[in-house]
């Protein structure tokens, strides 16, 4: 937590401050199809919004005054079947966060086909994303809990050009029996893409809140500020630059 009060300060020092705009647009995409039980449901709803109200994301998401963050949730199973929980919202304060957890811990499950489209999923939360072309990043968080088994395939998805340049991390939820295939391996195969795209794992439904506050962190901790000919530029703390590349010498992404 100590990274951000230097980066707010910095920010407001700069000639005429910081500049009002969004830095980020995220999607959260949250799998319901036939896998995900009631009680699994329902830690997955109150685990994001276990995980928007930890002091550490909270302090991610609002320690850039006036590089805000804007966000959306929906859940998805089967290829049709994309329902919006909470619509964009800009996060500006506090209050903006606890509505949104508010949100999800009243969100009841709507009924749809209990199969797993991935693909369906990307290209929902693609569109999505594609509302927000004022914001400076634009990133689709895909949890699952299993592989694609309809609709279309996540890998072509992945490589059209419906995605844009929006990035896709995934948050896998899986205890992998020994000697299983492993659905983080998939996500990373057919799923993610995008400068610095990575996976994180919840052992289960039961970590994934945990799981959700590392991947915020983070996607969140993403920006800090270099100078380059004169102009403050965005820079993610893993080294990774808007557009692509790093900065030299930066260790590359863990995935």
């Amino acid at each position: 937590m100590r990274l951000w009060a230097p980066i707010a300060t910095f920010l407001a020092a700069l000639p005429g401050g910081a500049a009002a705009g969004c830095r980020l647009a995220l999607a959260l995409g949250l799998d319901v199809s036939g896998s995900v039980d009631s009680t699994e449901y329902r830690l997955q709803m109150d685990g994001l919004a276990g995980a928007l109200m930890h002091p550490e994301v909270r302090m991610a998401m609002l320690s850039l005054p006036g590089q805000r963050v804007e966000m959306m949730v929906y859940e998805w199973s089967g290829p049709a079947d994309q329902h919006v929980v909470q619509d964009w919202r800009e996060v500006r304060d506090e209050a903006a966060l606890a509505d949104i957890a508010a949100t999800l811990r009243r969100t009841t499950r709507a009924q749809g086909d209990p199969s797993t489209a991935i693909g369906a999923a990307m290209r929902a939360g693609a569109a999505q994303l594609g509302k927000r072309g004022h914001c400076d990043h634009r990133v689709l968080d895909l949890s699952g809990d299993g592989p694609s088994n309809t609709g279309p395939l996540p890998q072509a998805v992945r490589d059209s050009a419906a995605m844009g340049d929006v990035t896709v991390n995934g948050l896998v939820i899986e205890e992998v029996p020994p000697g299983q295939p492993s659905l983080e391996g998939y996500f990373r195969a057919y799923v993610i893409r995008g400068p610095g795209a990575f996976t994180e794992r919840a052992a289960g439904f039961a970590d994934y809140r945990d799981a959700m506050v590392r991947k915020l962190i983070r996607e969140l901790r993403g920006m800090i500020l270099s100078r380059d000919d004169g102009d403050a530029r965005a820079v993610f703390a893993d080294g990774a630059r808007p557009g692509g590349g790093a900065r030299p010498g930066a260790a590359p992404p863990r995935q």
